[in-house]
């Protein structure tokens, strides 16, 4: 049995072990800031209950969009508390079901250890091109713009800024050197994968408004054993030691 973590067209597989015939599958829609924790939590998910998963990640706004145009998701795992409060208004999550999961923290990264000096960093000519996430779609991005804004920088920083779908693509651009620097999830920073490769800032809070992250049971999952119990697990003991480790505060 094979987990996948779809980005668009692409994908990775991730080997698990066989489930029982009677268990359950949720296609899950997670917020790209927080697919470095949900790795973990998917097979610690698929371990103790024997329900699978297929994750999609990508930006909360185009999740939004893509679930009124009835995309089959169960579960969505958003980036903020608007796109879940919608969908419940508008009757395409179960209601009650929606519950704050996490509360985010941005951070300032880069490859380049010697580059990254605090807020001082976004006043540097050391560097060509900063990247964030699109503000419109992406909370983080917003979270972004409002610290350049409150620190006086943002205007002059328009001609240096480069922006990503999501922070998936955001964090790429950073990685390939098409930026050399950028505003990104703390979580992505955190992810084993990096083993404390450049340097960061952990951006203070008071500088943006808090990065509250939803999610939401929606109708498609509404009698699925397997959606319903992610809900469950993610909001256990287990998960939140998880969530915990990769910076994220917990509710």
């Amino acid at each position: 049995m094979k987990q996948r973590f779809f980005t668009g067209c692409m994908f990775v597989c991730i080997m698990m072990h066989v489930t029982p015939a009677l268990a359950d599958q949720a296609l899950v829609a997670v917020a790209a800031n927080f697919i470095p924790p949900f790795r973990e939590i998917a097979i610690a998910f698929e371990t103790a209950t024997g329900h699978t998963l297929r994750v999609v990640a990508g930006s909360s706004g185009n999740f939004y969009s893509q679930i009124k145009n009835s995309a089959p998701f169960d579960v969505f795992l958003s980036a903020d508390t608007e796109r879940p409060k919608l969908l419940e208004e508008e009757g395409l999550g179960v209601k009650d079901s929606r519950v704050t999961y996490a509360v985010g923290r941005l951070a300032l990264w880069s490859l380049t250890p010697s580059l990254v000096k605090g807020a001082d960093t976004l006043n540097s000519q050391h560097f060509k091109h900063l990247a964030i996430a699109n503000p419109k779609t992406a909370p983080y991005g917003a979270a972004a713009m409002q610290v350049m804004q409150k620190l006086g920088v943002w205007d002059n920083l328009q001609p240096r800024i480069v922006t990503g779908e999501n922070l998936g693509q955001t964090m790429g651009f950073i990685e390939s050197g098409n930026a050399q620097l950028g505003f990104v999830a703390l979580s992505q920073v955190l992810d084993p994968k990096l083993k404390g490769k450049g340097a960061r800032w952990d951006v203070p809070t008071e500088l943006h408004e808090p990065i509250k992250q939803d999610m939401i049971l929606l109708t498609k999952g509404k009698d699925n054993p397997a959606a319903r119990a992610l809900m469950e697990f993610i909001g256990g003991p287990q998960a939140k030691a998880v969530i915990g480790r990769y910076g994220y505060e917990l509710k």
